[in-house]
């Protein structure tokens, strides 16, 4: 069994793997982000990085935000969002609740409320339906604000959302118009 810390270091070598650069370990995703799983487990232990299949499914199955994926047979693995690399997810456009929420740090804020928020390096701005959620992802960049989307208004007048499959929110942008901050 794992301890909490190497949970969270697997997961976070994961996420660089799986969502930012497989070539880190000579890794080939498809144009879905799917992996082999045992080529994932092959070039990690080639690279300095043995993990065993039990423990790669043991991250997948503990992440608290899901961020990775099994496939059905368990051949293929790969991040449910988050990439800034170029992957097509194949998410479906759905309509939002009336609100969503997004965590950032205080220190963004007046630059946030001024021009909204952009997906930068990612392929999409991520939120949630729930504030404590947001509360914690913002929490890792300093003093939390926990910002409120008018995400039904935005939907209304054209925006596109999708649902990822852990149930994160995506869309390209958030203009500050639909953005009030605090909760």
């Amino acid at each position: 069994m794992m301890n909490p810390s190497e949970l969270k270091s697997l997961s976070k070598f994961l996420s660089l793997i799986l969502r930012h650069e497989p070539e880190h370990i000579g890794l080939a995703l498809d144009d879905a982000g799917w992996a082999g799983t045992d080529s994932l487990l092959e070039k990690a232990a080639a690279s300095g990085r043995p993990m065993t299949r039990e423990q790669l499914e043991t991250v997948v199955e503990t992440s608290d935000k899901k961020r990775f994926a099994i496939s059905e047979d368990g051949l293929r693995i790969r991040a449910n969002q988050g990439h800034s690399i170029d992957v097509d997810l194949g998410l479906r456009p759905a309509a939002p609740p009336e609100v969503l929420y997004h965590g950032t740090a205080t220190r963004f804020l007046e630059s946030i409320l001024a021009t909204g928020l952009d997906k930068r390096q990612r392929h999409h701005v991520h939120l949630t339906t729930d504030p404590s959620t947001a509360r914690l992802v913002g929490q890792r960049y300093g003093v939390v604000v926990v910002l409120t989307v008018d995400a039904a208004r935005m939907h209304a007048e054209g925006h596109t959302f999708f649902r990822s499959e852990n149930g994160v929110w995506l869309t390209d942008v958030v203009p500050a118009r639909y953005l009030s901050a605090g909760i």
